[in-house]
């Protein structure tokens, strides 16, 4: 028969497991839980008739980080840093009209500017009861993204920039086409931007200026180039080609809005971008004195090969900026 001391040892014993069990269940449900809102989420809401489509994820108790992507890409572009962000913020990533998901009205249907981009990307914001994010600008994502800032100052807690350009010096060779087009919008101009809509041009922006060109995700234009393949839509790209010379007037005004507001800015550009060379980034420290600036070794879409490394730089630049919920 056992004694008193062992039925007393079993006992505890048994407590022990079953307190195990309940802490190792506990752990799991807690982990499932952060799992599930870390979880990339794809939603679609209307604004102004259109369906806009966008990814989330992270808790919306959470500071805001708005992603605005650039040309030709979509808000597949931040398909990896947005869980990566998520643990700390909400993060939200639509797609403009025209691109990815959403919708895209004829060239003769919509007006295709960047001032029509920027209103339907503030009444996205403004849907989704966004009233105060940090603002990642990359390529379009920066004209976008200043008139969103120079419209509501208020709203923008921090400024995470991409290569996207607010100066004169980062409009180079790579740009000289472009000028002609906008000082003449004649077919024989066109004719030289139309190349830049063709899959070896797609290719070329996520290769060129990588340190390892055969570790680039092939899917990446591929995926690209079938949304520009769609009928009509390179006539919407030509159409934003040429609206995009609106975009240099609008640079004293932007950097008027960094010289007043101060939005805290990181910067992480890819050095090796012949479309937004590292030059376009230098002239920011001009305007903005809580600045902190890496040129990174790699292409035009720098997150393709420098995804990590940005994301840790974002987690301590928006940890020291910020207070994100623990």
């Amino acid at each position: 028969m056992k004694t008193e001391q062992q039925s007393h040892h079993h006992s505890r014993r048994t407590l022990r497991l079953v307190l195990f069990s309940l802490l190792t269940l506990a752990t799991q449900l807690a982990a499932f839980a952060q799992t599930a809102e870390h979880r990339v989420t794809y939603n679609t809401i209307k604004v102004d008739g259109l369906d806009i489509f966008y990814r989330e994820a992270g808790d919306k108790r959470s500071p805001t980080v708005l992603l605005l992507h650039g040309f030709p890409t979509s808000s597949h572009m931040f398909r990896n840093l947005i869980p990566a962000l998520a643990d700390k913020y909400h993060v939200v990533a639509p797609d403009y009209p025209g691109f990815g998901q959403s919708s895209m009205p004829k060239v003769n249907e919509f007006d295709y500017t960047f001032d029509r981009l920027a209103d339907v990307v503030d009444k996205f914001a403004q849907q989704l009861n966004l009233k105060a994010y940090t603002l990642y600008v990359q390529d379009y994502g920066a004209p976008v993204g200043y008139r969103l800032a120079t419209k509501h100052p208020e709203r923008v807690q921090a400024l995470i920039v991409q290569n996207g350009n607010a100066y004169e010096e980062g409009l180079r060779d790579f740009w000289i086409p472009f000028k002609a087009y906008w000082q003449e919008r004649t077919e024989a101009n066109a004719t030289k931007l139309r190349p830049f809509f063709e899959l070896g041009a797609t290719k070329w922006q996520y290769t060129h200026g990588t340190r390892k060109p055969n570790n680039q995700n092939p899917d990446n234009w591929t995926h690209d180039q079938a949304l520009l393949d769609r009928a009509g839509n390179k006539e919407i790209q030509l159409q934003l080609f040429f609206d995009y010379g609106s975009n240099p007037k609008l640079y004293p005004s932007w950097q008027a809005y960094f010289r007043k507001h101060q939005p805290p800015t990181l910067i992480v550009w890819g050095k090796n971008d012949y479309i937004f060379p590292a030059e376009g980034a230098a002239p920011y420290k001009q305007d903005l004195k809580n600045l902190e600036t890496h040129l990174l070794d790699t292409g035009h879409f720098a997150l393709e090969e420098e995804g990590e490394q940005i994301a840790r730089l974002i987690h301590s630049f928006l940890g020291r900026t910020l207070s994100p919920k623990r």
